[in-house]
């Protein structure tokens, strides 16, 4: 199989899961393309995320119940936005943070925060 053919169908199978339900009350983005996205971005390889498959790694901190969490990044307060932003450039936030700027577009952003808020 090439390596075209190999990634289309992994990519099938990640989107096969998805379903077209509206996010939670007061998250915007689309979680179930958060998740995807979240994978393409190889997030796992540093951060422990619940309901994506992956290597059990703890470089980054587990996103785990991130919606529980006060603080992002130690202190910036926990909302959609503050995430997002996060997300796009960690380190405009904190400039001596180790998690890279991965070139995420403000979409994916916002709905990987929806998947990070919402997921169990």
């Amino acid at each position: 199989m090439s390596a075209r053919l190999l990634i289309g169908a992994l990519a099938l199978g990640l989107l096969a899961g998805c379903q077209d339900k509206p996010p939670p009350a007061g998250v915007q983005g689309d979680p179930e393309r958060g998740r995807v996205a979240l994978a393409q971005h190889a997030c796992r390889a540093c951060h422990m995320i619940p309901g994506l498959a992956g290597p059990e790694t703890y470089v980054g901190r587990p996103l785990a119940d991130l919606a529980e969490r006060r603080f992002i990044a130690g202190s910036l307060p926990n909302t959609q936005a503050n995430l997002v932003r996060w997300i796009r450039d960690p380190q405009s936030i904190d400039p001596g943070t180790a998690m890279p700027a991965m070139g995420v577009s403000e979409r994916d952003a916002l709905d990987m925060s929806a998947w990070l808020l919402t997921s169990k």
